[in-house]
């Protein structure tokens, strides 16, 4: 259904593209798979008409098609659904799905009860349970990662271009989208599917494309590969291990202890302690408690209670930055939103906060030293860039990450907090990560992890605190780090609420 061949892209004197061919059959889901930067969000905007192709051919059905923007693709039978929203918070899940393309009646008014009729039946097809009338902002992000899947159906797309959608959905989710990309493959509907999750392409995917550094690798059907051998053709050389070894149990001092906490009236009272030098992984259901018991924990969220200890002294933070001046920094979940200035240069993120660390004096910043700084702590966490000065919106995910990282080790952190610190990462960065996380607790650091990916909470956690219904319901060690007992204790745990 689908050629695209020799496919070349250049930004001024910069190929990123070098000649990459792809061919996606009618009725398959075909995984798009590279580390982050390797081109494949690139190769499919230029498939979109969101970029042109510097050299190259684009072919559907046989046919040489050129797309001078998006809206002549979606002509074409293309649809995308970008790893970055696209929605307008401020409209609902009917307005955001036929915007720039609503229904309208014989007398040219805007139809509303065909397109909500319509948005309805889509949301049958994908069973989920979105609120229709609603701005999305009020969505959760689940929700509207539903409602972008939802948008690019309603276009009625022969190809089907899936960047990342999976990565904000729980298990059952991901099922229900699995379920529906079977259901459009039965009807010959071509998807391209680009996911870091290797064990998604195994369950879903018929063949693989794989770009490594703009280049064409290879392309082959799911049964003739196995994960290492995808690992190999994605960066290179074999990943024996994404996880760092896990050092002995600690004996090291409790560096923050929180004695109790309650998100809710009449809900569960969580208590958990954090050593010098280890990782302690928060895992539980999406919706859990995990990120709002640490934000209380910060006076970030609002908690009926909340008691903390810092090196053994009570504190009351009234916010993050307070956290901040005892030696704790916060790595949110959204790095983009929340964790980031993507429109400033590394230097800008780096400092950020920290500019009293560089200042001669009332007036003036000591640039050089502020540079030097920089310099440094990109080097500790290996960021690859051009230098300080590159905007950090230029950067894969994985070097985004590590930017924010970054700038709290130029805090002199003590503890850190990761919030899905692999989201969107791939496999080669996830490894790099994951060093940077041990180096740092090798060093006397400490860690709270809050994590959706068993593996990941099982490879880097050193104890873990299962969370269910707002509170923990149980911590484990050792050998009990498992998936089996991890997922028993966060779907049954019992939860003791409290009046």
């Amino acid at each position: 259904m689908l050629e695209l061949n020799g496919i070349r892209k250049s930004f001024g004197k910069i190929e990123v593209l070098h000649g990459v061919d792809m061919q996606v059959r009618a009725g398959e889901v075909h995984a798009l798979l590279g580390e982050n930067g390797a081109g494949k969000s690139t190769l499919m905007k230029i498939l979109c008409g969101i970029i042109q192709p510097s050299e190259g051919t684009i072919r559907i059905e046989g046919t040489e098609r050129h797309f001078a923007d998006y809206d002549q693709a979606i002509a074409a039978g293309i649809g995308i659904v970008f790893q970055e929203f696209s929605l307008i918070p401020y409209l609902d899940a009917v307005e955001n799905m036929f915007l720039a393309r609503e229904m309208r009646s014989r007398l040219g008014m805007l139809d509303r009860k065909a397109m909500r009729k319509r948005a309805a039946e889509i949301m049958r097809q994908l069973a989920v349970d979105v609120a229709l009338d609603v701005p999305v902002h009020r969505l959760s992000v689940a929700e509207q990662q539903f409602v972008e899947i939802a948008k690019a159906l309603s276009l009625n797309a022969r190809i089907l271009v899936l960047d990342e959608p999976t990565a904000t959905l729980t298990p059952s989710e991901v099922e229900h989208l699995f379920k529906v990309m079977r259901e459009l493959r039965r009807q010959g509907v071509a998807i391209i599917f680009i996911s870091h999750h290797l064990e998604e392409i195994f369950e879903i995917c018929d063949r693989i494309t794989v770009l490594r550094d703009g280049e064409f690798v290879g392309s082959c059907a799911v049964s003739e590969v196995d994960n290492d051998r995808l690992v190999e053709m994605m960066v290179g050389r074999r990943i024996e291990s994404n996880f760092p070894p896990k050092p002995a149990p600690s004996t090291a001092p409790v560096v923050v202890e929180v004695e109790e906490v309650q998100l809710k009236k009449s809900g569960p009272v969580s208590r958990f302690a954090l050593r010098k030098g280890e990782i302690l992984g928060f895992a539980g259901l999406v919706g859990s408690g995990r990120t709002e018991t640490v934000l209380a924990m910060l006076g970030a969220y609002p908690a009926q209670r909340c008691k903390v200890k810092v090196d053994g002294v009570e504190k009351r933070f009234r916010g993050p930055d307070e956290g901040l001046a005892h030696g704790i920094g916060l790595l949110p979940e959204s790095r983009k939103e929340q964790g980031l200035i993507t429109s400033f240069s590394i230097l800008q993120n780096v400092s950020l906060n920290n500019y009293g660390k560089y200042r001669k004096n009332h007036w003036f910043i000591d640039l050089k030293k502020e540079l030097d700084s920089t310099r440094s702590a990109m080097a500790q966490v290996r960021v690859k860039a051009q230098g300080p000065h590159a905007r950090v919106d230029t950067l894969s995910g994985g070097n985004q990450q590590k930017v924010v990282i970054a700038r709290w080790l130029n805090h002199d952190m003590q503890v850190l907090i990761f919030d899905e610190p692999t989201r969107g990462i791939d496999v080669g960065a996830k490894a790099e990560i994951y060093t940077l996380m041990r180096e740092f607790t090798a060093k006397g650091g400490a860690i709270i992890m809050i994590s959706s990916e068993l593996p990941e909470v099982i490879g880097m956690s050193d104890r873990v605190c299962v969370f269910r219904s707002g509170g923990i319901v149980a911590t484990v060690e050792g050998a009990e780090i498992n998936s089996e007992t991890i997922m028993t204790h966060a779907t049954t745990g019992r939860v003791e609420h409290v009046a």
